[in-house]
């Protein structure tokens, strides 16, 4: 065998390894031979009522919640770690509907000490509608599902996923999961106010539910704030958006639908899009968009800010971190995994 044959056996192996999957769908589809269009709704509509006659998963993992035909499938396939992993009893109800991912609330497992945690899925590519992505990858590392950045298979891989292979994709979407995890675990541990995260899946993230026993805590565009609670609000949102500068992390994508209000306090939720600070030469002009849209929630009720006065004093005051502060964050994450 050839040194090239070798090294194409290897790569192949490591594929299989780090494909978060395993039995990646659209790579099983690539690699068989074309067929009927209506033979493939036909085999989809057997597949789907194939899941829908099982009883949970292999017949153990029973949920209240029902979910609809088109989200059973990969819904408990993304759910059947944290319930192996006893984390997780059941499935109680989705919290929260997204383009990207929807949130479902669960009953913990005694283990966790929590009644609810909540599980956040992650869609499937081909429901996913995450537009512009490429400027927030822009600076980022790419993160296998083990929590740990491509090393000298980076190369390969960014060739997968500019090629957008089966395997580059499933790579890809991993990544945006993984960095999400970091970041809220990263704001978690440097005191900022972010949901507990207990683990992550192939395609999930299980973390603290904001909430009640009766509903998930409303989205902060959702209330109306109390006079006296206005002014300290909007206080504690630019605390968090500091303190997640200095981590070297802006969040893309903040706003008042992505800040829960629960017994006056608040938690920063929704970070997939992360935008590492360094490296990405536009992280001032997401910064600016971030702080903008907050000023404009807390406009409405009645705190007037100038966004671009703010925007300017938290840049001036960003220090990055060194590499001897990456490396001793990494190297903390790996140990406690």
């Amino acid at each position: 065998m050839s040194y090239d044959d070798r090294r194409q056996d290897q790569y192949e192996v490591y594929e299989e390894q780090f494909n978060p999957l395993r039995v990646d769908r659209q790579a099983r589809r690539l690699r068989k031979p074309d067929v009927n269009p209506k033979d493939r709704i036909v085999a989809r509509r057997n597949k789907a009522e194939e899941i829908s006659d099982l009883d949970g998963l292999e017949g153990g993992f029973k949920t209240t919640y029902r979910p609809s035909k088109h989200e059973l499938g990969w819904l408990l396939e993304s759910l059947r770690g944290f319930y192996e992993e006893k984390l997780i009893t059941d499935v109680l109800s989705i919290a929260r509907g997204g383009k990207e991912a929807s949130v479902y609330r669960c009953a913990g497992h005694e283990s966790t000490g929590q009644r609810f945690l909540a599980a956040k899925v992650y869609r499937p590519r081909q429901f996913r509608s995450l537009s512009n992505d490429a400027m927030y990858k822009e600076g980022r590392g790419i993160i296998a599902g083990t929590g740990h950045e491509f090393g000298k298979e980076k190369e390969r891989i960014e060739r997968a996923i500019g090629k957008k292979s089966a395997f580059g994709q499933q790579v890809a979407h991993t990544s945006w999961l993984m960095h999400e995890y970091k970041a809220i675990r990263q704001m978690r541990e440097h005191g900022a106010a972010a949901p507990q995260v207990y683990a992550s899946g192939e395609n999930a993230i299980l973390m603290e539910f904001i909430g009640d026993a009766n509903r998930p805590a409303p989205a902060l565009n959702e209330v109306t704030l109390a006079d006296s609670e206005v002014e300290p609000m909007f206080n504690e949102v630019m605390r968090n958006v500091e303190l997640l500068l200095h981590l070297g992390w802006i969040h893309g994508d903040l706003s008042g639908y992505n800040i829960l209000y629960q017994d006056g306090k608040i938690t920063l939720i929704d970070f997939p899009q992360v935008v590492a600070v360094a490296g990405n030469p536009q992280a001032k002009a997401i910064l600016a968009r971030d702080v903008e849209r907050v000023c404009d929630y807390f406009a409405t009720q009645g705190l007037e800010r100038d966004p671009d006065q703010i925007t300017d004093g938290l840049w001036s005051r960003f220090r990055p971190r060194t590499e001897r502060e990456i490396e001793a964050d990494e190297s903390r994450y790996a140990d406690d995994e």
